[in-house]
């Protein structure tokens, strides 16, 4: 196990464990910030793997995540107004 491999497990144990309450419970604005944190932080997940495992398939999917979950979060957002055009 290298520095690599350490770093992804600790910020995947903690950082999305600590994501995991949040986007379970609570008003639906606080889960959609949850959620939009736990992209995140598996994106970084993923590009922290990617290193430590020398796979540049994990560094697509990472970057793929991270185009994608910010349009989801618009799409959720959009829904969570109400408003229909």
């Amino acid at each position: 196990m290298n520095a690599w491999l350490l770093a992804a497990a600790v910020l995947a144990v903690g950082g999305l464990g600590a994501c995991l309450p949040l986007a379970l419970r609570g008003e639906p604005q606080h889960r959609l910030a949850g959620l939009n944190l736990a992209a995140t932080l598996t994106s970084v997940v993923l590009l922290l793997l990617a290193q430590g495992f020398g796979r540049t398939s994990y560094t697509d999917l990472a970057l793929d995540l991270a185009v994608l979950a910010p349009a989801g979060t618009l799409v959720f957002t959009r829904l969570l107004t109400g408003e229909d055009r």
